[in-house]
This record gives C-alpha cells, structure tokens and sequence, in this order.
C-alpha cells in the first residue's frame, strides 16, 4: 500500500474518531462530571496545566507530523512540481482570504475581535477526510489528493500566520538559544546523518527555548520537521526508510488515533448552560460560523474555477464542477486548526473561548453536512470547462 493511501486512510479514520469526541466532550461539559472535566483541564504539573501540555506539547508532535507531510510532498510527492502546486495553492490562498475578509466584516464593529481574523481560515484535514471516507468511491481520487494537498498548504499558511502575528514578549536569549538548537539540527542534516535520536534531543531542547521565547512551542516541531532529512543521498532515488519517511510512519498513528482526539475531547468542551440560539447571532461566533461556512466555499471553488477557466491550473481528473463544490465546502471544517488558533487569538478569556467554540462547531457541522450532502448526489460526469484534465496518481513517487 502507497504511503499517500496509508495517509488517507488513517486520516480519514482519525477523521471519525474525532467526530465521536467531539460529542463526548460536550456531553462531558455539559453532564454532572462538568466540574471534573474542566477542573482535571486546569490542573498543574510540572508548571503547565493540563490543557497548556495537551496544546503547547502533544500539539507540537502534531506540528511535527504535519511539518513532515509539507516537507515530503514539496520534494517527493503530490506538490513536487509548480503544475501540481497551482490549483491548491490557489484554491488554498483563495480559502484563507475570503474566510477572514467575512470575519472582519461582521466583527468590524468591536475592535477587541480583529484578533481572531485567522481562525476561520484553516481547514481540518482529519475530519474532511473522514467525512470523504463516508462517501468511499463516489468522489474521484482526484478530488481526495486535491483536498488533501490544498489542506497541506491551508497547514502551511496556518503555520506562516501563527509565527506571525500570535507571538507573545519575545525573550531574545531563549530565542538565542533556540537558533542554536537550529543550527545544530541542520548541520545534523548536511552532514547526512539519518539517526533519528540526535535529532528528536535537540528537537526536545528546542521545544522548552521555543516554550520560554515567546513564539508558540508548536512551531518547535515543525522546524524539527523541515530538518529531517528525507534521503541521506539526494541525488539517488529516494525511498521509504529515510529518516522523514520513518518518521511520519511512526507518528501517523498515534497523531491520528491519540493526540488530535485528546486534543479535540480538550478543546471542545463548551458549556451550554443558559445559552440561547440568539448567542450564536453574536459577532464572535457568527463571524467564525460564516467564515468557515460561507467564505471557505465561497473562496476555494470560485478561486479555483477562475483558475481554470483562465487555463492557470488543470482540471482534476474525472471531476464534476458540482463534486468540486462539494469538497470546497469539506473545506469549511475548521475544527482542530480553527480551535488552536481560537485559543492563541483570545488567550485566558473563558467567554470568548466558549464562543470561538460555538462558531467553530457551528460553521464546521453546516459545513460538513452541506459537503456530504452535495458529494452523495452529485451527478459523476466530466467537470465541462476549458483546461485539460489533470490525472494525479494516488501515490507519492518513490
């Protein structure tokens, strides 16, 4: 089995298992063992609460993981070459700008919000997937690695945005010694060494710099990632036991199946006690519901229509113009990325977190729903608009 398919599969399958506790931790939040759910998320060790440990030190491996992916696919896979790059990389641009314009146009009125402009601009590969996996063989393989590659670079825009604007005081020694760490790690990779070990120490080191700098400890692992090498002799085929490859094959499963459900049952949990219907027409969370619902569809299929109308990129293989807005909704289920961002963008403030996660779920739900209803009876014909058909293979060449 290709190592793409194996990513899709396991993806898709964390994908249904995130569904599953997402409803446990809002039964959780909102049953008799709410007081112990949150109070257990609150509890300190070593310094860090629970919940800082699960976002700022299980979500670095998931940093890590998806670092990897980014790395594989722009030298050895889907997103190797500029013709393979220009349909999600527009589709991708498109889905991040239009989500935060439709924010920042409900939001206007309270400046205190501007922060947030980001969170309705990530897509949720896992929960996408599993969300395509329920439909199994009526969309086109096309259509999947199409998702798949545009989530990549929607990842790779997140990370751009989080090292951006969501830093806090910077502390310029540990950032000091965090670019040692850097240097240390790359002359590991020109130097050729394919031992995994010296690379996670120093990956751990520059973790705790990371923690302590001011810059989110998550982008740790993906600078860790960027390192690894994926072949100790380049100019040679590349193949799967390089150290990026063993790598990823070691963390797909237990980011998948362990850390993104901790994370989703963590960040979830939102109270409804006392909430009303009318608490989601407020500007926070309506402003996130219709940029995930809204501004992704409205984003990723108009951007990538114009694209290949203007023949800029090519059309997906075995495509349907209806099939392609089916996945362009998927693309408005923001969950894990919308929730992290949400989190960085309005640290220590309980309401505006609770109703960051009333519009994440809200926006997500519509757009999952709208997704699979599209995608189920959508007619499969040849998508009929000018561009030549573009067959991509379900496998990462060797």
């Amino acid at each position: 089995m290709s190592v793409m398919r194996r990513f899709l599969d396991s993806e898709a399958a964390g994908g249904i298992i995130l569904m599953g506790v997402t409803v446990a931790a809002l039964v959780a939040a909102n049953s008799p063992a709410a007081g112990f759910y949150f109070a257990l998320l609150n509890t300190y060790v070593l310094g860090l609460s629970v919940l800082h440990w699960i976002n700022d030190a299980l979500m670095a491996v998931f940093f890590l993981l998806v670092g990897l992916e980014i790395k594989r696919e722009f030298l050895d896979g889907q997103l190797s070459t500029w013709p393979r790059r220009v349909l999600p990389g527009i589709a991708a641009f498109g889905g991040m700008v239009v989500p935060a314009l439709v924010y920042l146009a409900v939001t206007w009125r309270d400046p205190g919000l501007a922060r947030g402009w980001a969170i309705p601009a990530a897509t949720d590969i896992a929960f996408a997937l599993g969300v395509l996996a329920v439909l199994g063989s009526r969309v086109p393989t096309s259509l999947k690695i199409f998702l798949t590659a545009l989530a990549i670079l929607d990842d790779l825009g997140a990370i751009v945005i989080i090292a951006l604007f969501y830093a806090g005081d910077l502390s310029y020694p540990m950032l000091g010694g965090a670019l040692v760490c850097i240097a240390a790690l790359i002359a590991l990779n020109r130097l050729g060494v394919t031992s995994l070990l010296p690379y996670l120490i120093i990956g751990a080191v520059l973790w705790v710099l990371v923690l302590k700098s001011g810059i989110h400890a998550t982008l740790a692992g993906v600078v860790l990632a960027l390192t690894i090498p994926l072949d100790a002799q380049p100019k040679k085929t590349r193949t799967e036991t390089s150290p990026l490859h063993r790598l990823e094959h070691a963390l797909q499963g237990w980011v998948a199946f362990a850390i993104i459900p901790i994370f989703g049952f963590a960040n979830a949990g939102v109270s409804f006690s006392g909430f009303t219907p009318s608490a989601l027409l407020a500007p926070l969370p309506l402003g996130i519901a219709l940029g995930l619902f809204v501004g992704k569809q409205v984003g990723v299929f108009a951007f990538s229509m114009l694209a290949i109308r203007f023949n800029i990129a090519d059309v997906p293989a075995g495509a349907t113009r209806l099939q392609c807005y089916g996945v362009a909704l998927l693309c408005g289920i923001g969950f894990t990325m919308s929730l992290f961002i949400g989190a960085l963008a309005f640290p220590e403030n309980p309401a505006l977190n609770d109703a960051t996660k009333i519009g994440v779920l809200a926006g997500s739900i519509a757009s999952a729903l709208a997704g699979l209803l599209i995608l189920r009876f959508a007619p499969r014909e040849i998508l009929p608009v000018r561009g030549k058909q573009h067959v991509v293979d379900a496998h990462v060449p060797r």
